[in-house]
């Protein structure tokens, strides 16, 4: 990939030259990250002028940000959402599913009682679970995304994920503790 400065304000699917979807080729965008920061890391240019330091600082920043958006699936179903207008509603759009809730309050319930009972067990089979869980659900925003386009639908996806994820980070906190 040749470095141009005509891509800095690209979209991050074309900073890396990759077709716009969610199912995307992880080692070829860690190949494309890679290749990219080895022409423009900051390093490379000590010995350069003060402009050509900032402007080498501006590009690694921007890949970097580019990179962390389309390496996670959840940023990069966001992002998808973005380039196609669609907002998500993630402050303005809080409702959810009763049957959605009830779901998130179980869970959150099974940390609490497993974390207050130092089960450490019990703690891994629900990051277990829910990691299942989110591969089956990223498949289905891969499938409103990228085969057969519902954006709206995608976006309540999007909406929902965003409780499990945080709660997948509640559970690792939760080891983490236990762990000390």
């Amino acid at each position: 990939m040749e470095f141009k400065a005509e891509q800095f304000n690209a979209d991050h699917f074309s900073l890396f030259d990759l077709h716009p979807a969610f199912r995307l080729d992880a080692a070829l965008l860690d190949r494309r990250y890679l290749d990219l920061q080895s022409q423009i890391h900051p390093d490379r240019f000590a010995s350069a002028t003060e402009a050509e330091r900032r402007h080498s600082l501006q590009w690694a920043t921007r890949v970097n940000e580019a990179y962390q958006t389309l390496k996670k699936p959840l940023s990069r179903a966001k992002y998808l959402l973005h380039l196609a207008a669609h907002d998500i509603g993630g402050e303005s759009n809080t409702l959810m599913p009763v049957d959605f809730l009830v779901e998130q309050m179980e869970w959150r319930e099974a940390v609490a009682e497993a974390r207050a009972a130092g089960e450490h067990h019990e703690l891994e089979h629900l990051h277990h679970r829910l990691k299942r869980d989110l591969l089956e659900r990223y498949e289905e925003i891969a499938g409103l995304l990228d085969d057969q386009p519902d954006l709206e639908r995608a976006a309540d996806r999007v909406r929902r994920l965003m409780f499990l994820e945080k709660l997948l980070v509640e559970i690792d906190e939760a080891m983490a503790a236990l762990d000390e």
